[in-house]
């Protein structure tokens, strides 16, 4: 959907996840290949932290643009912000 903030650095974006996406086959391959177990934990942490750091870019930019609109119109809608901005915070501390 356009609009939103991110639609200025989608295309960053999307380059992160190609990569990551890549490093999931990266992955696949490594199993199929039976590579020792301990590298392909190794890789697996590389992915997860590579999804983290996407995660948190899209985060703070939530929070610096959806968030603040919202707070500074104030009512139901910051409120909705600020509880879905919490919710996400809690699920990424979670996983």
């Amino acid at each position: 959907m356009a609009g939103y903030w991110y639609s200025d650095d989608k295309k960053a974006l999307l380059a992160r996840l190609r990569r990551i996406e890549g490093q999931i086959r990266g992955l696949e391959r490594m199993v199929e290949q039976d590579t020792y177990c301990i590298d392909v934990l190794t890789q697996i942490s590389a992915a997860t932290r590579a999804l983290q750091g996407v995660a948190l870019g899209l985060l703070d930019g939530h929070l610096s643009h959806c968030v603040a609109e919202a707070t500074a119109k104030g009512g139901e809608e910051a409120e909705e912000k600020v509880r879905e901005a919490t919710e996400a915070i809690a699920r990424l501390v979670r996983s």
